[in-house]
Order: structure tokens, then C-alpha cells, then sequence
């Protein structure tokens, strides 16, 4: 069995081609969306873009529970392709605005539109692959799709920018959706479980409690941080590690995020055999115990880069490439553990409750990762985030035991 089984069921495969799409979508908005910031904040485009993402943040950790509440007993198909629907709307609009205001409001609408798809979208694929060596390359494969977007979203917006102005990324984005809609009507995906009756607040809370009464779940969410803290330094300050300690260009930016990247896909290739011998735990462990080794220890490889840029440049990368395998071991089995540990009727719930809880560590190490470049330096800023992602690990350890109780 390889990693492209499952692409052998047609409803999946065209469902992980509505993924590609969307994802090629959002990259373009993401770019887009700066570069309308700076036409219109001029130098304050930089402030407007970080609080439009802090709207996103904010979306997706308040309104993925209540989208499910709300939404998640109506049909899968009709669900889908409406919320994408409303994406494409947004990034057709956005091409027109003139005020700050517009943005935040269209980016927070965009956003809970994206709070309430993702979840509904990923507990899906459990329902359609039942296997779960299947499902486990499926995982894969999602990373994969994730990686790749971030290496081919900035090419396709620099080809596409030689052809059209920056507001016509917009119009790229809302092709993404309109191509994802109509793929995930082709796939047809099955129909939720039926629910159990509750009232909103019940069902708004049932995923949150059903994830934190689990062990293995909330092992999960100690995961979870560990991987964000990670993730934080290296989306937070890479650009700047790479302008003050190593004195390169944008392009070697682009490098070191590429490696990031490389790192991840490696994990992604990997992952179905190694899961296939072994259990999620000291998988996923050793993946938050190498992540914080790798933060810690870089911290010498920082400190030594204003002397010695030219000669660590290729350590640096290689440092990089690990931090992004890391990365990924740890988050890549996520959906096993939510598929595991929930009926079919109660699986989206839960993977609300996790996208809510992932997306709220990343909106605390997010602001933490930058204030500690800033005011600590990027050595110690590696040295502390390191230290958050081994305590993270540890929590983990103690909350999700060994047995199978987890």
C-alpha cells in the first residue's frame, strides 16, 4: 500500500482535489490581502494585515464549535459547497474596497465561513475511508497538499502578477472556491450521523467536553501547543533571522521557509509505514521532543550566525528542514486520534473542538513568538519557545497514558 491508495476511492479523490483548490485559493488571498493592505494603509499595512489575521485567529477559535452546533446535522454536500460559495463571494468583493473597516469585516465573514467548512470538511474523510492504514495515508496526503500549497501559492501569484494587478489574486482565490465547490459536489460526501437531541448550547459545548474528557485528546492539545510554539518561531521570525543574523535577501527567505517545508514533506512520506509498526504516542512524542531539541540547541547556531553567517547558512537550513519534519510528525496522526475516539455521529464535534483549541494555541504563541524576537533576541526566543514546546511535551506525556485507556 503507498501513499496514493487512497486516491483510489473516487469520492475521495475528487474531495482532496476540492482541498488543492481551496488551498491554492487561500494562498493567493493570503497574498493578495497584503498587498491590499499596503495600497491602502500605505506603511500601516503591515499593522492591518497582522490584526486581519488575528480576526481569522479569533473566527476560527469562537465560531468552529458554533458552526457545528448550528450546522452540522444538514447535509454534507449542500453545506460545503454554500460556505464556499460565500468564500468566492468575499473574494469577489474584496477587489473593490476602499476602507480599512471593509476588510476586517469581509475577512472576519470570510473566515467564519472557513471556521464552519474546515472541520465539517475533515470529519468527512473518516465517514469515506473507514480503513484506517487508508485514512492514515489520506492524513499524509493532506499534509502534503498543505506543503505544497505554501511552495506553489507564492509562485502562482508572482506568474499571475505579471499578467494582472494585484486585485486579480482576488478573483485566483475565488476560482479556488468556485473549483472546490464544484468538486465537492461531484463527491457527493455522505450525510452526518444523526445527533442526538440538544439544545445549541448543548451541542455548541459537547465537543469541548467529549476532547478535554479524553485522554488521549488532551494529550493532544499539549501536542498541539508544543507544535505551535514550533511553528511560531519559524513563521514569526524567520524573516527577520535571515535579514539581521545572516545578512541574505528575500529570496533566501523564501529558502529557508522552503526547507521548513521540505522538512515537512519528508515526515508526510514517511509517516503511513512508521505508523503502520507503531503507535500514535511515541510518534507523536518523539516528534514534540525532537521539535523542542532542535528550538533549544539552534539557539547556538543563532547566536553564532552574526560572526559566522556565510559558513552556517547550510546549518541553518539543514536546522530548518528538521524543525519542519518535527513539525509534522507530531501534527500529521492528529485526525487518527479525533477518528478514534468518536462515533460518526459525534466525529464532528469533535473535530471542531480540535480546530477551535489548535487554532487558540497558535493565537498564543503567535504574538508570544514576535515579542520575544524583539525584545529577548532571536537566541532566546528559540531557547524559550524551545523550552514551551519540551513542557508541552511533557504535559502530554502525563495526560495521555500509556495504556489504551487513552
Amino acid at each position: 500500500m503507498n501513499i496514493l491508495s487512497p486516491l483510489a476511492d473516487t469520492r475521495f479523490a475528487r474531495l482532496f482535489a476540492a482541498q488543492v483548490m481551496a488551498l491554492l485559493g487561500t494562498g493567493l488571498l493570503t497574498i493578495a490581502l497584503a498587498l491590499l493592505a499596503v495600497d491602502i494603509a500605505g506603511a500601516k499595512g503591515g499593522l492591518v494585515l497582522g490584526f486581519a489575521l488575528t480576526l481569522k485567529m479569533i473566527a476560527y477559535v469562537g465560531l468552529a464549535p458554533v458552526a457545528n452546533a448550528l450546522l452540522g446535522g444538514l447535509p454534507r454536500r449542500e453545506l460545503l459547497v454554500t460556505l464556499n460559495l460565500i468564500r468566492a463571494s468575499v473574494a469577489l468583493i474584496l477587489p473593490f474596497v476602499t476602507e480599512i473597516w471593509q476588510i476586517y469585516a469581509l475577512i472576519f465573514l470570510l473566515q467564519s465561513a472557513s471556521a464552519a467548512f474546515t472541520p465539517t470538511f475533515q470529519a468527512t474523510i473518516p465517514d469515506i475511508l473507514p480503513d484506517e492504514a487508508i485514512y492514515t495515508r489520506a492524513l499524509s496526503l493532506s499534509r502534503l497538499a498543505q506543503d505544497t500549497e505554501n511552495l506553489a501559492s507564492p509562485a502562482l501569484a508572482a506568474a499571475l502578477l505579471t499578467l494582472v494587478p494585484a486585485t486579480g489574486l482576488f478573483f485566483g482565490t475565488a476560482a479556488g472556491m468556485l473549483g472546490s465547490a464544484a468538486l465537492v459536489w461531484l463527491a457527493n460526501p455522505p450525510r452526518p450521523g444523526e445527533r442526538q437531541k440538544a439544545s445549541i448550547w448543548q451541542r455548541t459545548f459537547s465537543g469541548m467536553r467529549h476532547y478535554l474528557a479524553t485522554p488521549r485528546l488532551r494529550g493532544l492539545l499539549a501536542l498541539n501547543l508544543a507544535a505551535a510554539a514550533g511553528g511560531a518561531m519559524v513563521i514569526v521570525n524567520t524573516a527577520v533571522i535571515v535579514d539581521t543574523l545572516f545578512g541574505r535577501g528575500t529570496s533566501d527567505v523564501a529558502l529557508a521557509m522552503a526547507a521548513f517545508g521540505l522538512g515537512s514533506v519528508l515526515a508526510a512520506l514517511v509517516l503511513p509505514r512508521i505508523l503502520d509498526q507503531m503507535p500514535d504516542r511515541p510518534v507523536m512524542l518523539a516528534g514534540a521532543g525532537g521539535l523542542s531539541a532542535t528550538l533549544i540547541f539552534g539557539a547556538i547556531l543563532l547566536a553564532l550566525a552574526p560572526a559566522f553567517g556565510a559558513e552556517l547558512w547550510v546549518g541553518y537550513l539543514l536546522w530548518m528542514t528538521a524543525a519542519g519534519l518535527f513539525y509534522s510528525v507530531i501534527l500529521t496522526p492528529t485526525g487518527r486520534l479525533l477518528r478514534r475516539s468518536a462515533g460518526a455521529a459525534e466525529r464532528p464535534a469533535l473535530f471542531a473542538a480540535q480546530f477551535a483549541l489548535s487554532h487558540g494555541c497558535w493565537l498564543i504563541v503567535y504574538p508570544l513568538a514576535g515579542m520575544l524576537g524583539v525584545w529577548a533576541g532571536m537566541t532566546t526566543a528559540s531557547v524559550l519557545l524551545g523550552l514551551l514546546s519540551a513542557g508541552a511535551a511533557l504535559a502530554a506525556r502525563r495526560f495521555w497514558p500509556r495504556p489504551s485507556l487513552a
